[in-house]
């Protein structure tokens, strides 16, 4: 037996096909009519199945024995059996209705405002959407937050600032349809490879490819034009790329004045920024030919049908909206959106985490993107909020920000002090180590559900295989029952379909039915009688229709402030994915088929900086937040001097205990690209 459904992975969301013989899987594959797969996976797509059989998948309910010994009165005549020397088990039932008390106790005794709720970008779109209401409708607090927090919260900020909406404006295989490429921050063969497929696709057929990053990439071979660029300087070359084109007139005048507003405003700060004339790379050791690559991109963009691709190097930065904006710009500029081949493309890092915004998991955004009445708190609000006495309650849905998430001993110190946290979870990875009642539940191969991709696609999954573990709703709801207000619901399908009435704007056509009947190819929102595929043909989703420029200068500091005052930087450290792994590895450590390919977080190092590192197997990075532990170095001539690279996937690592609380400017997004560093 075949069953369709849809990958459990990055933010692509390829179709699948599973091969199930007895209720047994064996093997995954992708249809030739699948729309996103193009009937090709990557490897975690073909392997990444293979937790569904490890032997530590969290198959009940644990509560911690502290908790017990603290909150006694909760457990009168539970039937408790022991687990390990650290955790009972309990049946769900008992772990349902202590939830629900001790919650109640709290909000009694704190009020609402002290429950917070984080995660759902890994789940369904029915669980974010639930989860959002429990804690705004049922609990009565405004902070949900989602880890749209820590990638493209500055995505949905700088493209809904400037046209309107933060979603992807092209189908995916617009790609075969466009002249000109720009990717900027994304290592796509890593992070999003059925995407990256694409790419290789129309090079062959003469399509310009301009990379823009830190480093050489597997894409840089492939270039047309690769642009290496100092850490911190996304926003200083987009504004340079963009005063090249005026410069030289290559703007679309009839597409501004149609279309357009402040334009003239935008010019005038523009050209009056030191920081946006792109000779000032021509000085710089290293960086000497930039100022030449630049008036590439720049007449590429101008005169060809151009699509721009971006990711976290640009997003996870201080001023990741601000870049996000500069981008749209360059498609404002040259008239390159809203047709077939040409448009804005966020390349999104998790499965659903498209649809957990579209569901109003964001402390300043309801269903739909409305606005709430009182506005939550951010995540590292939140554990602001926890250190103050002011959070005291967190509901935890498949978002690890023990490891994730920046500044980790103050995350950790933050999460010891907290009186409840409830985890949702499919393996104990490190927010475990900090619940007091751990929910094992479904994963994706194994429920009902609606996932939203990269695109705004939508897709229907099926049961690959059968549990009787709870979905991430069945214990909201569950919960529920103890509390005084109608938290009623029977089915994935019946919260869809209020999802539907609530958030018409984007989702009333998209029924259960239309979506398996679509399941290879899904819809793309906003859907009514028929979907969308492209975005702003006509005018753009702001209020009157018109794009708007909004101008914002660089902010000279790090690296580029240290290159111009003819120093040597050391070190600057970024990080990103490998195609092996994903985020916290949670899922593929368990899949001996991705896991025996990448043990360990490697270290990599400029070829120019190999006498520093001369007899020096492994070494340890500290900043101002933290330290890493001891890593195993690699060089590569990809970088350039005084930059590193790793991975974060592997907790043993430390990674993200380097990284501290600079954000963007609007949204808090970390800045996870860049942190200087001491190499001990």
């Amino acid at each position: 037996m075949v069953i369709e459904s849809v990958c459990t992975y990055c933010g692509v969301g390829c179709d699948v096909a599973a091969e199930v013989e007895e209720g047994k899987i064996k093997r995954f594959f992708a249809k030739e009519e699948g729309v996103v797969s193009q009937g090709k996976l990557c490897i975690k797509g073909k392997y990444g199945w293979e937790y569904l059989y490890h032997p530590k998948r969290l198959r009940g309910v644990l509560v911690k024995k502290s908790f017990v010994a603290k909150n006694q009165d909760l457990f009168t005549n539970v039937a408790l059996s022991s687990f390990d020397e650290e955790w009972y088990r309990l049946s769900y039932v008992d772990a349902y209705h202590i939830t629900a008390k001790k919650l109640q106790n709290i909000i009694q005794k704190h009020s609402p405002d002290s429950f917070a709720a984080i995660g759902g970008a890994r789940t369904s779109c029915e669980s974010g959407y639930l989860l959002q209401k429990f804690t705004r409708e049922l609990i009565g607090s405004p902070h949900v937050d989602n880890c749209a927090r820590v990638c493209h919260s500055p995505s949905l900020k700088g493209m809904r600032a400037t046209i309107g909406e933060g979603a992807a404006t092209n189908p995916f295989d617009d790609i075969y349809h466009t002249e000109n490429l720009l990717v900027i921050g994304s290592n796509t063969t890593e992070a999003h490879p059925i995407v990256a497929n694409r790419i290789k696709d129309v090079i062959k057929r003469g399509v310009s490819l301009h990379v823009m990053d830190v480093r050489e990439i597997t894409l840089s071979r492939f270039a047309t034009n690769h642009l290496s660029i100092p850490f911190e300087t996304n926003l200083m070359v987009l504004n340079m790329i963009a005063r090249t084109i005026i410069e030289n007139e290559w703007e679309n005048r009839e597409f501004i004045q149609k279309r357009c507003k402040r334009f003239e405003e935008y010019k005038k700060a523009l050209f009056t920024d030191p920081y946006s004339d792109r000779e000032i790379f021509a000085h710089i050791r290293g960086y000497e030919d930039l100022p030449e690559k630049i008036e590439k991109v720049a007449y590429d963009l101008a005169h060809k049908r151009s699509l721009i691709l971006w990711g976290l190097g640009v997003t996870e930065h201080i001023d990741g909206s601000y870049a996000v904006m500069a981008i749209t710009h360059l498609a404002m500029l040259t008239g390159n959106i809203g047709k077939t081949g040409a448009g804005l493309m966020p390349l999104r890092g998790q499965n659903n985490v498209q649809g957990t915004c579209d569901m109003g998991m964001l402390p300043y955004y309801l269903p739909d993107y409305k606005k709430p009445e009182v506005e939550g708190l951010m995540t590292p609000d939140i554990i602001d909020g926890i250190e103050k006495g002011r959070i005291h309650a967190i509901f935890n849905m498949g978002e690890d920000i023990a490891h994730i998430h920046p500044n980790q001993n103050k995350i950790k110190r933050a999460l010891k002090k907290l009186d409840f946290l409830v985890v949702n979870e499919i393996f104990s990875n490190e927010i475990v180590k900090y619940a007091d009642i751990v929910f094992g539940v479904k994963s994706a191969y194994e429920k009902t559900g609606v996932y939203v991709n990269a695109e705004r696609r939508l897709h229907l999954s099926h049961p690959i295989i059968d549990t009787d573990l709870p979905d991430d709703w069945e214990v909201l709801t569950q919960i529920a029952k103890y509390f005084d207000k109608d938290f009623t619901y029977n089915s994935s399908e019946e919260i869809w379909n209020e999802v539907r009435v609530v958030a018409k704007d984007r989702f009333s056509g998209a029924s259960y039915e239309k979506l398996a009947a679509k399941r290879l190819r899904g819809l793309q929102w906003p859907v009514f009688e028929e979907d969308t595929p492209i975005l702003h043909k006509e005018k753009f989703r702001t209020k009157d229709g018109y794009g708007y420029f909004r101008f914002q200068a660089y902010e000279l500091r790090g690296m580029m402030k240290e290159l111009l005052q003819k120093r040597d930087p050391h070190f600057y450290l970024t990080t990103g994915r490998i195609i092996a792994h994903y985020n916290n590895a949670a899922q593929t450590k368990a899949c001996e088929s991705l896991s025996k390919r990448h043990r360990e977080d490697i270290l990599l190092v400029s070829e120019k900086d190999r006498e520093f590192f001369e007899g020096k197997e492994r070494v340890v990075l500290e900043s101002k937040y933290g330290r890493s532990h001891p890593l195993k170095i690699k060089f590569t001539k990809a970088l350039k001097r005084g930059t590193l690279y790793t991975t974060f996937h592997h907790v043993a690592s430390h990674i993200n205990y380097l990284f501290g609380d600079e954000s963007d400017s609007f949204v808090k997004t970390a800045r996870f690209k860049s942190v200087k560093v001491k190499v001990i």
